[in-house]
């Protein structure tokens, strides 16, 4: 514990990576409980895939990285959210062909750019000891972004999430609604996309709220657990990656999904002992 403590007060890399955790926890705790319960992964896939071709077209093009991100997946989002509305029955082939149509232009648009090779690693796996203090400030303007949208929308989300039939009854806009939800998504996509990488970003947007999905019902104890399992993950991940020498990403993921089949097999455990109690009772 003094050795972790040492490093967080010293050396400032640390303190980075930390802070970077406690913002992102919020956001993925928030968002990825709505894609839990809507069963949006794969949707949320393809916005994070297609991404790289944002990416891409920045590097090529010259402008900051952080916009041609933030425009391909909201663009992203309005098509996938459009289809899923509109034509349900393409909506698989559609997030494939976003998928990766957006990576193959993204890797071919960054192979014409000099020196794409490491920039493309950083952003497939990405490295949260590396983050600077000006993402974190990136990372809190989000996090408030999504807040504000959430703290407004949180009752229609939830209507939306579990009714879409009652939704329209009340009239509310179904469709804006799922559009704004996706773009929520998008963006928390893009704060994630520095803390693991695109290549395992959606495991993180999921497994914590897939976790705390399993012990409690209400969505705002969901909310409220899965961000702090987030915490506890990406902490966790970091000291084990910085004590044993792993990529800090691959070791946070590697974590959360032992800790979710772990959490499968406790739930089982619960359920079983339940069941003989109600037995023994009768």
């Amino acid at each position: 514990m003094k050795g972790i403590f040492d490093l967080l007060v010293h050396q400032s890399f640390m303190q980075n990576a930390f802070l970077a955790g406690l913002l992102s926890s919020f956001a993925f705790g928030t968002a990825g409980s709505f894609v839990v319960i809507k069963r949006l992964a794969g949707l949320s896939g393809g916005i994070a895939h297609a991404v790289l071709g944002g990416i891409g077209l920045a590097y090529y093009f010259h402008f900051p990285t952080i916009l041609g991100a933030l425009g391909f997946a909201l663009i992203s989002a309005f098509i996938l959210g459009t289809v899923k509305m509109k034509a349900k029955q393409r909506e698989d082939t559609v997030i494939a062909a976003l998928w990766s149509v957006g990576m193959a232009g993204g890797i071919i648009l960054m192979f014409f750019t000099p020196g794409y090779q490491s920039d493309l690693l950083n952003y497939l796996f990405a490295d949260i000891l590396l983050i600077s203090k000006s993402y974190l400030w990136l990372l809190f303007g989000l996090d408030v972004f999504i807040f504000v949208v959430f703290f407004f929308f949180y009752r229609h989300f939830v209507y939306l999430s579990f009714d879409e039939d009652y939704t329209a009854l009340r009239g509310l806009p179904v469709y804006w609604l799922n559009i704004l939800l996706l773009c929520m998504i998008a963006l928390t996509i893009i704060i994630l996309i520095q803390v693991v990488g695109l290549i395992l970003v959606i495991a993180m947007l999921t497994l914590p709220s897939a976790i705390a999905g399993l012990f409690v019902k209400r969505l705002s104890r969901m909310i409220l657990l899965s961000t702090v399992l987030g915490v506890f993950f990406i902490f966790s991940g970091i000291v084990l990656s910085v004590f044993l020498n792993l990529p800090a990403g691959a070791t946070i993921i590697l974590f959360c999904g032992i800790s979710y089949l772990i959490a499968i097999n406790v739930k089982r455990i619960v359920v079983r002992h339940r069941k003989r109690l109600k037995k023994s009772d009768g």
